[in-house]
């Protein structure tokens, strides 16, 4: 009697120790170790790169069930980089982004699907210039565990994608300068350390 009562007492506890672990995880996204780069044609001569640092971000992840998994960024125009000062500032005039009355770009997904192993299609609302519009990024988890420096329960992705910047109003200078922005996201996050104490 005892041993019965041991095991379905074991198998209680097992059962809320498998939750506990399937259940989805929420990571804030580090701005020093995300680049949001985006790539354009100019003229056919050249590819100049762009890079839109990350002003916040946050991913729930979902293991066993990644269908249910989520991500927000915001990007601030304030941060846009691409190496040359005179081109951060016309990107940020009005022909193009119109920071000043524009300041940020957004994505927040509405999908994630799983393609099985570690790469994923994720599509989202991305709002540029006071427009929305959907777009997919496939995303790749390149690492999830322990982070051996901070010690906290850490997430990396890559993504990649391709977009009409005329869709977004943002239509300068088509065709010399390509229509078509190619897209690459390398980001990582860990587990807030307030989270993490609260999980305990």
């Amino acid at each position: 009697m005892r041993a019965l009562r041991f095991l379905a007492i074991a198998g209680l506890l097992g059962a809320a120790v498998s939750s506990v672990q399937a259940a989805p995880v929420t990571y804030q996204l580090d701005p020093g170790h995300t680049m949001v780069l985006f790539t354009w044609n100019h003229f056919g001569f050249s590819n100049p790169t762009a890079n839109l640092s990350l002003g916040s971000g946050s991913l729930v992840f979902d293991d066993k069930q990644p269908s249910k998994s989520t991500v927000e960024v915001t990007l601030p125009l304030a941060n846009l980089d691409t190496h040359v000062s005179a081109l951060d500032t016309h990107l940020k005039e009005p022909d193009f982004f119109d920071a000043s009355k524009y300041p940020t770009v957004t994505f927040k997904s509405t999908k994630v699907q799983p393609l099985g192993g570690d790469k994923f299609k994720v599509t989202g609302d991305l709002t540029v210039h006071g427009v929305t519009k959907s777009v997919v990024l496939d995303a790749k988890l390149n690492k999830s565990g322990v982070h051996p420096m901070t010690k906290a329960q850490s997430i990396g992705f890559d993504a990649t994608g391709s977009l009409k910047r005329s869709d977004f109003g943002v239509g300068a200078y088509v065709p010399n300068v390509s229509d078509e922005i190619k897209i690459h996201i390398t980001t990582e996050g860990s587990v807030p350390k307030t989270d993490a104490a609260a999980a305990k």
